[in-house]
């Protein structure tokens, strides 16, 4: 069984309360799905490193824990998140466009491979861009690869696939910005979900950031972890120091 620390750096990765928030805008009927899409795309993202602290509170059913993380990207190279409990650090992680590892103090375990196991876990794929894109608030996929159905749904634009998969995918959109406001990815056959909600936005030298973020998780256990962005930095020298302490277990993620 995973630590409490081994499933929050497993959640994260797929990972703010300001005072500020984007003003949103209802769905209208009307609006073509290359017009969402593309205004999904227009929503940039132009630096070269950020440098967010967080607070984020995990719970399954069996426990429940407040954490901290200081996360670290490096635009299309680096993921580096360092997690705190009680102030001490207790684990960390590095992503890259080709690695995914973490280590966690309390049982001395480790994580060092690609994103297969992560993927299969998930019942999703997963890459670099994809983990990327969940902290900056963007879809997870390529919305502009499959041919979507667009329906309107709690004032919100909501695309989905065709029900001919054994995945199913939804992504829903505020009308304003065309800015993500939940994604939904489930595997029935195998019984696993995974929803990713995004309150609110703010904006910082043009570029939209989540407030909040909201994942719940289902397999064999439940999970919701709320992740709580307090600070965000741009364009900093950011160091990204990883290493595997020697004396530690490697652990497989089924």
């Amino acid at each position: 069984m995973k630590s409490i620390l081994s499933a929050f750096v497993l959640f994260i990765l797929i990972g703010c309360k300001s005072k500020q928030a984007v003003a949103t805008a209802a769905a209208n009927e009307n609006t073509e799905i290359t017009k969402i899409i593309k205004g999904h795309y227009q929503n940039k993202h132009d630096f070269s490193t950020l440098n967010i602290r967080a607070n984020a509170k995990y719970e399954d059913e069996k426990q429940s824990h407040s954490l901290n993380a200081d996360i670290r990207i490096k635009k299309d190279e680096i993921i580096w998140i360092n997690i705190k409990f009680l102030g001490l650090p207790m684990a960390k992680a590095m992503i890259t466009p080709t690695k995914v590892s973490y280590y966690e103090k309390l049982n001395n375990t480790y994580f060092d491979g690609d994103f297969s196991l992560l993927s299969n876990w998930l019942g999703t794929d997963l890459d670099f861009n994809k983990v990327q894109n969940l902290f900056l608030g963007k879809a997870i996929d390529d919305l502009t690869k499959d041919q979507w159905i667009s329906v309107v749904v709690e004032k919100m634009f909501k695309l989905l696939l065709p029900s001919n998969s054994d995945v199913s995918k939804e992504f829903y959109f505020e009308g304003a910005n065309y800015l993500l406001k939940k994604e939904t990815i489930n595997q029935e056959s195998k019984k696993r979900s995974l929803q990713i909600y995004y309150p609110s936005y703010k904006e910082d030298r043009s570029m939209y950031l989540p407030n909040e973020i909201n994942i719940k998780a289902e397999q064999k256990d439940k999970v919701t972890i709320d992740i709580e962005y307090k600070q965000t930095t741009f364009n900093e020298k950011l160091s990204y120091p990883f290493s595997i302490p020697s004396g530690y277990n490697a652990i497989e993620i089924n």
